[in-house]
């Protein structure tokens, strides 16, 4: 700390981008979105192969920006990869760096390299690193835990860190608290979440990095599972792992995740760009019609937030086709990187406590029913 201030460098590691954010206290110093082409990433045959990479654009990025990692007080990451853990911020240790490179959660998403570089980052300059939200709080009812195989469950990979910000601040902007509402929030990027949020907890949602809900810039969406098991006829399972997260979607159909070059497309005519398109924002709305029933109609906004929710279309189809559930609110972009930060600024300046990362998940079974 300098002056007062401390300096928090945010990284927050996507499917198709490292976005990363330096703040002093509370005032966002700068924020790039250093995009990555999926041609480009799928050079890794694995999420953590990235490492290296990443951390290589980050410091080019620092070195541009004539910051010098050492001023830096504390280190921010997304998070994913680890054992299911509450809501809040945690303090990123040895144990939560570790699970987050085994993927202990199951899912193979470039969340977890956020916690990996802050958490190396922080090693090597002697500082602290912190996470929030990460990708796997999970808050569900168990009602949406089952499914029809025995012992295999449904898990919360979501993501929380943006849709809880933005629920947080459209509540507040709308003159009520996040913990008084009944959202629906969509993250609509290239990967694309949609949840229903009951009284300030997070209890459903499709998992987005998992092959499942509405196909994206860059993954595959739901599919049925004898058409899945036709197409493992002739691929291997490491392919349908790749079409799951980095190379389904967009990329599959045209070969990019960029999506202004694909929406361009749509915007000149093309009738495969407009028939794509249009059914990626159909299978949104069927996701916010499926969570829309988890609260029992009971919804007081539907809140989209993402980076594509910039492209006037998407809104206006959601409003088209889910306007009678409730109302539709739009926040282009996300809320994770001031979420990510002023979380830890607060645990710098002792108003809060972080929490330990336990190394065990929130659910751990239904309890006295074998299933």
């Amino acid at each position: 700390m300098e002056n007062g201030k401390y300096r928090l460098l945010v990284i927050n590691p996507g499917s198709t981008s490292t976005k990363v954010s330096l703040f002093e206290n509370e005032t966002s110093v700068f924020e790039r979105n250093l995009f990555h082409e999926a041609s480009e990433l799928l050079k890794f045959s694995h999420v953590n192969d990235q490492m290296p990479f990443r951390r290589g654009v980050i410091l080019d990025m620092l070195r541009n920006e004539g910051v010098d990692p050492v001023t830096i007080d504390a280190f921010v990451g997304r998070c994913g990869g680890t054992h299911s853990q509450p809501s809040g911020v945690i303090r990123v240790d040895r144990n939560l760096y570790d699970d987050a490179v085994k993927g202990v959660d199951g899912s193979e998403h470039p969340a977890k390299l956020g916690v990996m570089l802050a958490w190396k980052f922080a090693e090597e300059f002697g500082k602290s690193a912190f996470t929030l939200d990460s990708t796997v709080v999970d808050e569900f009812n168990d009602l949406a835990r089952l499914t029809g195989i025995r012992g295999v469950y449904r898990f919360s990979h979501t993501h929380c860190l943006n849709q809880k910000a933005v629920a947080r601040f459209h509540a507040a902007k709308t003159g009520r608290r996040y913990e008084d509402c009944n959202f629906i929030v969509a993250h609509i990027d290239g990967g694309i979440t949609v949840a229903a949020h009951e009284r300030g907890r997070l209890v459903d949602s499709n998992m987005g990095a998992d092959g499942d809900g509405s196909f994206t810039p860059t993954r595959i969406g739901s599919l049925p599972v004898l058409t899945v098991l036709d197409y493992l006829e002739k691929h291997t399972v490491d392919e349908l792992r790749l079409r799951c997260t980095r190379s389904g979607g967009f990329v599959d159909f045209f070969g990019t995740s960029n999506s202004d070059t694909v929406h361009a497309l749509v915007e000149k005519g093309d009738r495969k760009a407009k028939l794509v398109w249009g059914a990626m924002i159909y299978q949104i709305c069927k996701l916010i019609g499926e969570m829309a029933t988890v609260l029992c109609g009971k919804v007081d906004d539907i809140v989209l937030t993402g980076g594509l929710v910039r492209f006037s279309d998407i809104v206006d189809g959601v409003k088209t086709r889910c306007g009678f559930i409730a109302p539709v609110s739009a926040y282009p972009g996300e809320m994770e990187q001031e979420a990510l930060g002023l979380s830890a600024l607060k645990v710098l300046r002792g108003e809060c406590e972080a929490h330990t990362y336990t190394g065990r998940d929130v659910w751990q079974g239904f309890e006295g029913i074998d299933l």
